[in-house]
């Protein structure tokens, strides 16, 4: 679900945002699908927390 990209330094502001939007969905997405059951990869939601903090940390540069 959630793509692995370590090059956030080299994208523009416009595809940080985008990358963000995407990765937010995919966690709220997540989120909800635990609910109803258990998750095979419970490391993916903190894996997806750490995206989304290195974006907004590169966004708030």
């Amino acid at each position: 679900m959630a793509k692995k990209i370590n090059n956030f330094k080299e994208m523009k502001k416009d595809e940080l945002k985008k990358e963000l939007i995407l990765l937010q969905e995919n966690l709220r997405v997540l989120h909800f699908k635990a609910e109803g059951s258990k998750s095979k990869n419970v490391k993916e939601a903190s894996a997806l927390k750490k995206q989304i903090a290195r974006i907004l940390t590169e966004i708030n540069k």
